[in-house]
């Protein structure tokens, strides 16, 4: 049993250093070479292993302890019943760190079901973008006050895979290299209520049905077809 369980530690522990390496190489091809020594002694200062919750709780209390900004690359994707809790705290968090003048910046993939998220952080006073940069179709990622990084690690590779685990890395290096893709990206992306327009015009559906279909206020989408 005991022989098991060390088998058990030693492939959690190898995959985890995988994993990061994985993530070291892909932020490297963005910027190869740039700040290398540096980043990685500290990145090896303290990388933590994340369960699912307390990768979602972690995401929560980095936002919350965030001064000036936080910006991210999410699935987006339409939680489930248990998801859904998650993302009302989410929302909650969003108007609260607004109301601190705090910004909030999100990149999500360009698929129409992701509308449904981005409307909801949207309301909630983030800004949203959607973006087929290949960073946000492959990453899931939060950056607090450019000090922090929050990596969420899906179980299968895939866009459409939950999160089920993540790393906490408090690294200036990797989290200035994410910002600097971010911002690549977001300059490239498409705002929430252009693409939503793009998508009502691509559909031809009418509002409400569209709305239905993605689990959004009707009368936002019915607005948005105005133009207004």
């Amino acid at each position: 049993m005991h022989g098991l369980i060390n088998v058990e530690m030693i492939l959690l522990v190898l995959e985890s250093v995988l994993l990061l390496a994985t993530v070291i190489l892909l932020v490297y091809s963005i910027k190869e070479g740039k700040h290398r020594d540096k980043l990685i002694m500290e990145v090896g200062k303290a990388t933590r292993v994340l369960t699912r919750q307390e990768y979602f709780l972690t995401v929560m209390d980095s936002m919350m302890d965030a001064d000036r900004e936080v910006v991210g690359s999410i699935t987006g994707r339409r939680p489930g019943k248990e998801g859904a809790i998650r993302v009302k705290h989410l929302v909650e968090n969003i108007e609260k760190m607004r109301g601190k003048g705090v910004q909030v910046k999100y990149l999500i993939p360009k698929f129409a079901d992701r509308i449904h998220v981005g409307s909801l952080y949207a309301k909630a006073g983030a800004e949203v973008r959607y973006s087929d940069c290949l960073m946000v179709q492959d990453l899931r990622y939060l950056v607090v006050d450019n000090r922090w990084v929050i990596l969420g690690i899906p179980e299968h590779t895939g866009n459409k895979e939950a999160t089920r685990k993540g790393y906490k890395i408090p690294s200036e290096g990797l989290a200035g290299l994410l910002e600097e893709n971010f911002r690549e990206c977001w300059d490239a992306s498409v705002p929430y209520e252009d693409y939503v327009r793009q998508i009502l015009k691509k559909t031809g559906a009418a509002p409400h049905l569209l709305a239905r279909e993605l689990e959004v206020d009707a009368g936002e989408l019915e607005r948005l077809s105005r133009g207004s």
